[in-house]
């Protein structure tokens, strides 16, 4: 008998270790600002070494905790919504199929362990396993759907998160330069 619940935690897993690995990386990045800033010295007189960075590690990784578990949620509504505008699967046989894409992000998150100490291994290995999960689930749902069905979630995916990343990086460039234009400057 095969359960069909089978791989339900390693969503869960997978954000945890991606955050790990990301969190430890930033740790040392704080670290090094801490001393270059001169911060380090007074955060030592109140805690050790391995304390400080159990601290940032637990603030840190949570903070990339709740980032992959919103980018999970917008992710998973966005291919549904492609789904609903473009599939006539009623049975959600294609959403089924997609199941088994939790291993890719799985064993991409386990790879990224490699990259700890170094910020350009980990964003291509997180890249590379967002490219290879995004092909496989349009290949899987191509067997559940007409090609212009595959095509339409494809290109509804891209679109909308290239909307959703614009807009970010709109916000963020809007509140870097309102907080350059309100500095004081001699």
């Amino acid at each position: 008998m095969k359960n069909p619940y089978i791989y339900g935690y390693l969503p869960l897993i997978t954000i945890i270790l991606f955050s790990l690995t990301f969190g430890l990386y930033s740790v040392t990045e704080c670290v090094i600002l801490f001393k270059k800033i001169g911060v380090y010295g007074g955060v030592r007189e109140f805690m050790s070494e391995i304390q400080l960075r159990i601290l940032l590690l637990i603030i840190i990784a949570t903070v990339y905790f709740m980032i992959f578990s919103a980018l999970k949620l917008i992710g998973e509504t966005i291919h549904e919504m492609g789904m609903l505008f473009f599939s006539k699967d009623v049975d959600g046989k294609g959403m089924l199929a997609l199941r088994g894409g939790n291993v890719i992000f799985f064993f991409g998150a386990l790879i990224s362990a490699i990259g700890i100490s170094n910020i350009y291994i980990l964003l291509a290995v997180f890249v590379t396993t967002i490219f290879i999960y995004f092909v496989y689930i349009i290949y899987k749902i191509s067997v559940h759907v007409s090609f212009g069905a595959s095509v339409g979630v494809m290109l509804f995916e891209i679109v909308m998160w290239a909307i959703i990343f614009t807009l970010i990086i709109y916000a963020f460039f809007k509140l870097y330069n309102g907080i350059v234009s309100s500095l004081p400057f001699n």
